[in-house]
């Protein structure tokens, strides 16, 4: 390793949230053991106890870290000038994640369907990733001037999911680039 790699490294923490966040979403929560977490990282097994006392803790850090992305993809999405723009803009975002949500489906609705068949609070914690979304999608309808505002959200992220679901069965990335289209013009029609 030269100097150069170890300045540009990510430290050993963001080494195994960015390795679980990748595991998780290709293998589930519960497929994905601590070890793999560890050698996907470059870490010591052990140390992975270090960072994070529970598996439950390095879940929670998955969850914090899929809020920032999504953090993110909403700051993109807001360089657009108005929101009819930003919702279209944010539909381009999740196309471009096309070719992995047709192979691993969609990050949130994983983890959320993990965790929900247990029931052991990081259910909730999870769920805060749609209903971060649904509040970002329902300020931008209801810039727009749409009363109904939260019912389009709904109806927007279902689409999003069911085509995330339908693609990943499928394994047909062709289908999110279709559905992002409809989902556009369903946007225009709403202006």
């Amino acid at each position: 390793m030269t100097d150069s790699d170890v300045q540009t490294r990510p430290g050993k923490r963001s080494r195994l949230i960015a390795s679980a966040m990748d595991l998780v979403h290709r293998q589930g929560v519960h497929k994905t053991t601590l070890a793999e977490i560890a050698e996907a990282a470059d870490v010591a097994p052990g140390n992975v106890y270090y960072y994070f006392k529970t598996r439950d803790d390095l879940v929670r850090a998955v969850i914090a870290a899929r809020l920032e992305v999504q953090r993110g993809l909403f700051t993109m999405a807001e360089t657009e000038p108005g929101p009819h723009d930003r919702l279209k803009g944010f539909i381009r975002l999740w196309a471009d994640e096309r070719e992995t949500l047709a192979r691993y489906g969609c990050p949130m609705a994983s983890l959320c369907s993990d965790l929900g068949k247990a029931e052991d609070g990081l259910d909730r914690e999870a769920a805060r990733l749609f209903e971060m979304r649904l509040e970002w999608m329902d300020a931008q309808f209801s810039a727009m001037g749409r009363a109904d505002s939260h019912a389009l959200a709904i109806t927007l992220q279902a689409g999003i999911e069911g085509a995330a679901g339908i693609a990943q069965a499928l394994r047909n990335p062709d289908i999110i680039t279709e559905e992002a289209a409809r989902l556009g013009r369903w946007i225009d029609a709403l202006v």
